[in-house]
């Protein structure tokens, strides 16, 4: 097909496909889902939570593709301590490549995206498509001009648009009132050509040098990610920590994931925006880069948690946007959303509280104070987080705990705080206050156990709920309780056997239907149980928990929330931080821990 042809049938973005076969591109203030027909499904822009002008993940018009003309079969692969990808097709007679990044040093209201297209071998030919539409696809390109050198300008809303590379291409309507510009590209063995889109709050006049702006971008990841030499899997590791740095913007926020609505199990009415920073998660992945060193993430995280800790106090929400502001209100959009789900943006969890961001806020400071790297303000904030938790701890109706469901005085909010209280303790002046902290840690504990035990000796869910929770490992790996403690071994041993199917873990049993039928796995609960047997000594089943949830991803190596074991599915939005947190925890943690060490 030529450009001259149809550009309605290069729009190729509007078909979706399965998740492990998308990667990301991220910069800190926003990321872009890319597929295997070099398609990009899904932006936004200025910020994460911004409107999309890619949203055909969701159902929604506007993409840049970057497609072979002829039949291919794709692959991929990120260059090692980056998110650079490498869309990678073979066809009937060439090899060809596109390499991909969002351009760094990053800015919070421009965005410069690099694409290089390589004839690796034989002559490329590949067919080119911009038609970004603002606002989830409401606002189409206006304005479009090409200057004397060959340089498209044009408009989405408030955003300026330049585009340089596109110097052949054809300005088309995309079939839904807008424009989109198309272009063939016929490139011999060997050779290459840059495209470079420019996104900005204010008029382009120039884009920048593509030579330069690769060697900017490629120097500040050298810079960036770590090499993570000493851990089980350092390559692994230092995905993970790319993935997490991608997450993170210039306000030291992490959002959750890079997308919105897909789901955790098709027609299940579980879809959710994550394009938010979830305090909870931003402690994992900060305490996890903390068992390597005092990295970049593990200052972001902080400054991050402990501005909201002394802005918000007992009142702090379980999750902000990227600047720290208030979560908006779920609402839906007129989109199809991805197959098996609705279209959602905003989140209700903004209307929730959650007693255990205060202990994993704790344990974050504890593990930033053991590298020497908690100031005074990190100290008030923990200070505050205490008064949080003594003023708290006893509301039974109130806590929407870690799975944000119906309040309940659920445990394991509880003991997380103690775990917190104790650590923060030891890392503490210690004196008078810190033995305070810990006669509090022990109360919490105390009031727990007779309460929220169960009969077998484990820990239950809640003092109403008898069933098990994977959340409650964490009373044992964070050292609410001893980990030689009986209910530290009950409780391990309950999830092993109750919430376990070959290999992966669930969070709990909604219901009484099998595992599997109402979600998906969580990876997340499997790399707990990787430390929990790490913890116990037990290095091959926590060498064989770490191996097993960490090969749940796609060929790109980004893990979602869940993974659906019957089908070897990602289930839900991608890439999820959490996960990656705790995969750099585990390849950390094993390697500490290892009987020759």
């Amino acid at each position: 097909m030529s450009a001259a042809g149809d550009a309605k049938a290069l729009l190729t973005g509007n078909v979706p496909h399965v998740l492990r076969e998308y990667s990301l591109l991220a910069d800190g203030e926003r990321g872009i889902v890319v597929g295997p027909r070099g398609d990009f499904a899904w932006m936004c822009f200025p910020h994460w939570d911004s409107g999309a002008i890619f949203s055909s993940l969701i159902g929604g018009q506007g993409t840049y593709a970057v497609t072979p003309s002829s039949r291919y079969v794709w692959g991929g692969y990120y260059e090692p301590g980056s998110l650079i990808w490498h869309s990678r097709w073979v066809t009937e007679d060439a090899t060809i490549e596109c390499r991909e990044a969002l351009a760094m040093p990053s800015s919070p209201d421009r965005a410069v995206i690099l694409r290089r297209v390589l004839a690796v071998r034989g002559t490329a030919r590949v067919s080119v498509v911009l038609s970004p539409r603002a606002d989830y696809g409401e606002a189409p390109l206006r304005g479009l001009r090409r200057s004397d050198a060959g340089q498209w300008t044009g408009r989405l809303g408030d955003t300026h648009l330049s585009w340089a590379g596109g110097e052949a291409a054809s300005d088309q309507p995309d079939g839904h009132s807008g424009r989109a510009l198309v272009q063939d590209l016929q490139l011999d063995a060997g050779t290459h050509h840059d495209l470079v889109l420019v996104l900005s709050g204010e008029p382009v006049s120039e884009t920048p040098d593509p030579d330069w702006a690769w060697e900017g971008t490629e120097a500040q990841w050298a810079d960036a990610v770590p090499s993570f030499a000493d851990t089980v899997a350092p390559p692994a590791a230092r995905h993970a920590y790319t993935v997490l740095s991608g997450l993170t913007g210039s306000s030291g926020g992490m959002v959750a994931a890079a997308t919105t609505s897909l789901p955790e199990h098709a027609r299940g009415g579980r879809n959710y925006d994550y394009r938010y920073a979830w305090i909870r998660d931003q402690c994992y992945a900060g305490g996890a880069v903390a068992k390597s060193g005092p990295h970049p993430l593990m200052d972001d995280a902080v400054r991050f948690v402990a501005d909201r800790l002394l802005d918000d106090g007992p009142e702090l929400k379980p999750a902000y946007t990227i600047a720290g502001g208030p979560v908006p209100d779920q609402r839906h959009l007129a989109l199809p959303g991805y197959p098996g789900a609705s279209d959602i943006i905003g989140n209700w969890v903004n209307q929730q509280f959650q007693l255990d961001a205060f202990g994993e806020a704790l344990l974050l400071f504890s593990a930033a104070a053991r590298h020497d790297h908690l100031d005074a303000d990190g100290w008030r904030a923990a200070e505050t987080a205490v008064a949080a938790i003594e003023q708290r701890w006893q509301e039974t109706d109130s806590d929407a705990g870690i799975w944000e469901i119906d309040p309940d005085a659920w445990t394991h909010s509880r003991l997380i705080c103690a775990a917190g209280l104790r650590q923060i303790a030891t890392s503490g002046p210690g004196g008078e206050q810190g033995a305070q902290w810990v006669s509090l840690a022990d109360q919490i504990v105390s009031d727990t156990a007779e309460h929220a035990l169960h009969p077998s000796g484990r820990w239950q869910r809640s003092p109403g709920d008898p069933t098990v929770d994977a959340a409650l490992l964490l009373a044992g790996i964070r050292g609410a309780i001893d980990a030689s403690d009986p209910r530290t071994l009950a409780t391990l041993h309950a999830v092993e056997s109750e919430l376990v199917q070959d290999g992966y873990c669930y969070r709990f049993r909604p219901d009484q239907r099998p595992l599997g039928e109402a979600e998906g796995a969580f990876l997340l609960c499997g790399f707990w149980m990787a430390l929990a047997y790490a913890q116990q000594g037990d290095h091959v089943s926590a060498a064989r928990w770490f191996e097993r949830n960490r090969a749940a991803c796609g060929s790109p190596g980004l893990c979602s929330e869940e993974f659906d074991v019957d089908q070897h599915q990602l289930r839900g939005n991608l890439p999820q931080a959490f996960v990656h947190a705790l995969l750099l925890e585990c390849a950390v943690m094993q390697f500490s821990q290892r009987p020759d060490q």
